[in-house]
């Protein structure tokens, strides 16, 4: 390794390194929620994540919008004009609180979709109480991701994995005191777990809040107006951060879709695909955090003009993502069975539900490096402002996905095993289409400031 590349890893794990203890921090909160749940019943845990999803669908437009504020702030930051950062994350956090409103509007109409694609009526219920929580909540997320992508694009990592980490302390032992109804207060269930979710949220919020107007307050980034209305950066910011918004949101709607078609197999089905889902966050999570860095490193680069860096860079991304999915490849092989104990085991589950899990999440060990893959590339190119391509080829493949799997499970009755294995083949076929991109190098004549 020579003196170049070795720079390049140290600015690229300087960034990435507390964006992953960051989405771990992520993961332990959602996988002990799930927990938690589980000791409730199965219907509890299969109705976690049925909400949850949905509540991110639903505001993954407005979220990924803003957040794309992190590839702006970046190049600002490698350019030398650093006074737009803080100015192009005060649009950021208008547009945020401008989405609220909008959000809140799909609360009357949630319960409809889970009777619709077929949920059983106990999951109807208990999903809708935790999505109807979550959405009164949203603006939390949206704030959390147009100020994360502050820090991200300046590099300033470690602030955001302080607040993934104050989240994570109040989360946990808020959820278990809600969930079970501790310290005097009754057991509220699917309520306690949403309540102790967005307590977490507000932690984090609030962190992030307090350190950007600390921060762009200082020499560095302090501009004039800073907190003016700019129509000019607002339009930049929706130019390039709708299309990434749109490609989360639609993306995440098949995938909802997806899993919902899953859960509609029955119970036993819903609590083993949760199961593995659960465990495959342990894997994903982590990753699109190096992802998210990646991003902010490809800006800075190319904000410089440094094409070289930026592809440099990338590579590097993906050598470590490489290392982290293969040992995830190997957890999940090898220990297939006492993962899915430490879920099952909290509601007594069936031997079939056991058995199915266990298959489910062996299957995810042969997508993990193509995820790897789609995740570093995919944050590379929207680092460099090719957000319409990546839009574009990720929707088409996801609703292809969810459409044939309509088919299978509605009209030819397919095993829930072969419905797996569609989303499989998806994930393979992204990233190699990300790959073939990025190697094009069609987004070096992208200008994005």
């Amino acid at each position: 390794m020579n003196e170049i590349t070795r720079q390049r890893l140290r600015r690229l794990l300087r960034i990435a390194f507390p964006m992953l203890l960051s989405q771990a921090s992520e993961t332990v909160m959602l996988f002990v929620d799930r927990l938690f749940l589980s000791r409730v019943s199965k219907v509890h845990l299969a109705a976690a994540m049925s909400g949850g999803l949905t509540a991110f669908v639903l505001s993954a437009l407005f979220a990924g919008a803003v957040g794309y504020v992190n590839a702006i702030v970046a190049q600002y930051y490698g350019s030398g004009k650093k006074q737009f950062c803080a100015r192009a994350t005060t649009q950021a956090i208008y547009a945020a609180f401008m989405s609220y409103p909008i959000l809140l509007l799909f609360i009357p109409f949630t319960r409809y979709f889970f009777e619709a694609v077929g949920l059983e009526p106990e999951q109807v219920s208990l999903t809708n109480i935790y999505l109807q929580y979550l959405l009164a909540g949203s603006l939390l997320l949206v704030l959390r991701y147009a100020l994360t992508g502050f820090f991200t694009g300046i590099g300033r990592t470690r602030i955001v994995l302080a607040a993934n980490i104050a989240a994570m302390v109040v989360n946990i032992p808020a959820n278990y005191v809600f969930i079970f109804g501790k310290l005097g207060l009754p057991p509220l269930g699917m309520r306690g777990a949403a309540i102790g979710t967005l307590c977490g949220g507000f932690a984090g919020t609030i962190i992030l809040g307090i350190a950007y107007f600390r921060v762009s307050r200082g020499a560095e980034f302090r501009a004039d107006h800073q907190w003016r209305f700019s129509g000019e950066l607002m339009k930049k910011l929706l130019r390039f951060g709708l299309p990434a918004g749109a490609e989360t949101f639609l993306n995440m709607g098949a995938f909802n879709l997806f899993v919902q078609l899953m859960h509609s197999y029955g119970t036993d089905v819903a609590a083993s695909i949760t199961i593995a889902f659960n465990w495959d966050l342990v894997a994903f999570i982590p990753m699109f955090g190096l992802g998210i860095a990646t991003t902010a490193v490809v800006g800075q680069h190319i904000g410089a003009r440094d094409f070289e860096g930026a592809e440099g860079s990338a590579y590097l991304s993906l050598r470590l993502g490489y290392i982290y999915s293969g040992l995830m490849m190997v957890l999940f092989i090898a220990g297939a069975g006492p993962l899915v104990r430490v879920f099952s085991s909290g509601f007594s589950a069936s031997a079939d539900v056991v058995k199915m899990a266990r298959i489910f999440l062996r299957l995810v060990s042969l997508y993990t490096v193509a995820d790897a893959t789609n995740i570093i590339f995919a944050g590379s190119l929207r680092g460099a402002g090719d957000t319409k391509w990546v839009m574009r080829i990720s929707v088409i493949v996801h609703w292809t996905l969810a459409l044939t799997a309509l088919l299978f499970v509605r009209v030819a009755h397919i095993q829930p095993i072969a419905v797996w294995s569609l989303f499989i083949g998806m994930i393979l076929i992204l990233g190699f289409s990300m790959l073939f991109r990025f190697r094009s190098g069609k987004w070096k004549s992208i200008k994005l400031i």
